[in-house]
């Protein structure tokens, strides 16, 4: 069986290859990339951009599955746009069987919000594909480890609502996905990796003042507020308005979501919050 990972040079794709390479099966596993010659422990890579879709259909041939992971651009419509040019391009190769990243809480919303993209490939994955698998995705630990880094600066975080997250770590989707991959039964199935806890804000700030031996405060603002808060933080401008979208779907509880299913697709527990932060904010010698 051939398995193709589309967008194997990412951190997510990275994560699914090493997976895959652990795990016993007949499989040949091919890392698709705009970078083919950073993608490692893989039997084969290819070149494949979904900006460029007059190659996509070449990079897809002869897969019996592949895994679509969308690209964190965020230009007005650039990830939409990416997924439904991927997914024609491997109903076009022939592809036995599609699984697409996508987002927990997907629903029907416009452009710019985040979730447009989602479910614009969802959609179309679902209309065209002959088997087809969804995988949403929690909030990442790591991503949010990232951000904590920045809001340390400052000594607190600013939301827009007490919404919980049932936060996962990027590993563990890996897992999951790549569960899919090499499983059977899956099609037709739209699985929500989360992590054990759905946890808020309060709860999150505290787990970071644990990790770092220093207090983090929580202060519930404005979306205008909120920017101030970002400028303050030194966060980059161009991305105060996806910062800005997750949290406003954090504060809806559209992140409030704790299922069983990474564990079914992974084989083990889902990882703690709090065993991530540890590894990114953890102060030398701790």
């Amino acid at each position: 069986m051939k398995i193709g990972i589309s967008g194997a040079s990412g951190n997510l794709g990275r994560a699914v290859l090493k997976r895959l390479a652990d795990l016993s099966g007949d499989h040949n596993v091919i890392g698709i990339s705009r970078s083919p010659d950073g993608v490692r422990q893989a039997h084969e890579a290819r070149f494949g951009d979904y900006d460029a879709p007059d190659r996509l259909r070449e990079a897809y041939a002869g897969l019996d599955s592949l895994l679509i992971i969308p690209t964190i651009d965020i230009a007005f419509g650039a990830r939409a746009r990416q997924l439904v040019r991927a997914i024609d391009a491997a109903v076009a190769a022939g592809v036995g069987h599609i699984v697409l990243i996508s987002d927990v809480g997907t629903r029907d919303e416009p452009e710019p919000c985040v979730g447009a993209a989602s479910w614009a490939g969802e959609q179309h994955l679902v209309r065209f594909a002959r088997c087809w698998t969804i995988l949403r995705a929690n909030y990442f630990m790591e991503s949010y480890a990232e951000e904590v880094l920045l809001w340390q600066a400052v000594g607190h975080i600013a939301e827009l609502g007490q919404g919980r997250t049932g936060f996962v770590s990027r590993d563990d989707v890996a897992d999951a996905a790549a569960g899919i991959l090499v499983g059977e039964g899956h099609g037709g199935a739209i699985y929500n990796a989360t992590g054990p806890e759905a946890l808020s804000p309060a709860q999150s700030a505290a787990l970071i003042a644990s990790v770092t031996g220093r207090p983090m405060k929580v202060f519930e603002t404005s979306v205008e507020g909120l920017h101030q808060h970002l400028r303050a933080a030194s966060f980059p401008e161009p991305y105060f308005g996806i910062v800005t979208d997750t949290k406003q779907k954090t504060a809806a509880g559209g992140f409030d979501i704790v299922t069983g299913d990474l564990e079914r697709l992974s084989g083990h527990p889902p990882r703690a919050l709090a065993d991530v932060l540890k590894r990114y904010l953890a102060a030398p010698g701790s």
